[in-house]
């Protein structure tokens, strides 16, 4: 809800109407929870039809069903006649809005353990336990901040329509590329490294990606 507040001032920076961004963002958390519970009835549909509250009660929400919220998002996007590239410039910091409100709902639950620290604000993953860990979600929710208002204040300046989303999207691979050192690891997935870090690259280079094809997009024609 923070998120769907801020995108309605975000959207007049980056002209857009916020009543459509607003209706866009609603939509995109309806998506979300629809096409989770989809995919979760798809994949356990023996359980469903045994148990059909338990599954539904159970939390779904995947890659699969992300990927899927942005192909709706974006047809929703189009079908609306709202600009894409504007549209992410002024989601940028409303999604690093969310990922500090994730991580505060992870250190809360402890989910997102640390690695072992001698760091004098290391938590102690129990009581009276003598090792003390890195408080991962706490740096991911600072860092995460410390994001949404740098791009609040990049959508301010002239910049080409993606290139705010651009530099946000690359700043965020960047930063969980380097939380995931602090982090307890994970399975490994290719070479050596984990799937989120792999991930981290992906956002990283498709940011960088993002802010040339904005730059590009709106550069004037060579003579």
């Amino acid at each position: 809800m923070l998120a769907l507040g801020l995108s309605e001032r975000t959207a007049g920076l980056a002209g857009i109407d916020p009543a459509k961004l607003w209706d866009a963002g609603i939509f995109a958390v309806i998506a979300a929870f629809v096409l989770s519970r989809i995919l979760l009835v798809l994949t356990h549909f023996k359980t469903f039809v045994a148990f059909p509250i338990l599954l539904l009660a159970v939390p779904s929400l995947t890659a699969t069903g992300l990927l899927l919220t942005v192909l709706a998002t974006a047809a929703w996007l189009w079908f609306k006649r709202v600009p894409l590239l504007k549209a992410l410039d002024a989601w940028a910091a409303c999604g690093a809005l969310v990922w500090a409100c994730l991580a505060l709902g992870h250190f809360a639950e402890g989910s997102d353990p640390g690695m072992p620290t001698t760091l004098p604000w290391g938590l102690r993953p129990m009581p009276g336990d003598p090792m003390h860990l890195h408080p991962v979600a706490l740096y991911a929710a600072v860092i995460a901040l410390l994001l949404a208002a740098i791009s609040f204040k990049i959508l301010r300046r002239p910049l080409p329509a993606g290139a705010p989303a651009g530099y946000t999207l690359a700043a965020t691979g960047l930063a969980q590329f380097l939380l995931s050192f602090v982090r307890q690891p994970g399975a490994t997935a290719l070479n050596g490294l984990e799937l989120l870090q792999w991930a981290s690259l992906a956002m990283l280079i498709a940011g960088f990606l993002l802010v040339i094809f904005a730059k590009t997009r709106t550069a004037p024609a060579s003579a």
